[in-house]
């Protein structure tokens, strides 16, 4: 009999100190902040991944007119990369000119030379550029930019898919880097839904 009381008695000591343990263990899992609040700080952190996610890397816009018609259409949302550095030709891109919001073909890089024959051809360092998207001719405004155009640092000369009233490169002349918002990476259609 004095075993089993020596038994106990070790015994005893410990299943007093588990549930002091277990207590401490829950306290410490337990949170200072109601369901509600939890929700509203996870909210809130969304909140701010999208902001930044959309006030500095992915920008949006809606196509203002059918300058790119056929690929892009008017209305149609646009979705940009306003962190791309490195523009290259044949990508299209939102830049503001004037304070007007465009859409365009990046066409020649720095320091390539542009000109347009008078058979309304594009050529780039004096080579004819073959350009099997474009369905229309490419006419030179008059009395806007003086061609061959050599292009200095960070400019770009940009036109649209539409040529034949389009204001783009032709009409207001080279676009530099500074002006340039992004390169399109995706296009949602919006008209005809």
């Amino acid at each position: 009999m004095s075993e089993a009381n020596d038994i106990i008695t070790e015994n005893a000591p410990d299943t007093v100190q588990q549930p002091d343990k277990e207590e401490k263990k829950e306290k410490k899992r337990r949170s200072p902040m109601t369901p509600i609040q939890i929700f509203l700080f996870n909210l809130l952190i969304v909140i701010i991944v999208i902001w930044l996610l959309f006030g500095f890397v992915i920008g949006a816009a809606a196509a203002p007119n059918g300058d790119m018609s056929p690929s892009i259409r008017s209305k149609d949302l646009l979705i940009y990369y306003r962190l791309e550095k490195n523009y290259h030709s044949r990508d299209t891109v939102v830049f503001r000119k004037n304070d007007t919001t465009y859409i365009g073909r990046i066409v020649a890089v720095p320091g390539d030379q542009v000109d347009i024959s008078d058979e309304e051809k594009l050529i780039i360092n004096n080579n004819l550029v073959s350009e099997p998207d474009i369905r229309n001719s490419t006419p030179r405004f008059e009395g806007f930019v003086e061609y061959p155009v050599r292009l200095g640092e960070n400019e770009f000369f940009i036109l649209a898919d539409a040529r034949g009233g389009a204001e783009d490169s032709r009409y207001f002349g080279t676009v530099s880097l500074s002006e340039i918002e992004g390169k399109i990476i995706t296009i949602v259609r919006r008209n005809n839904i």
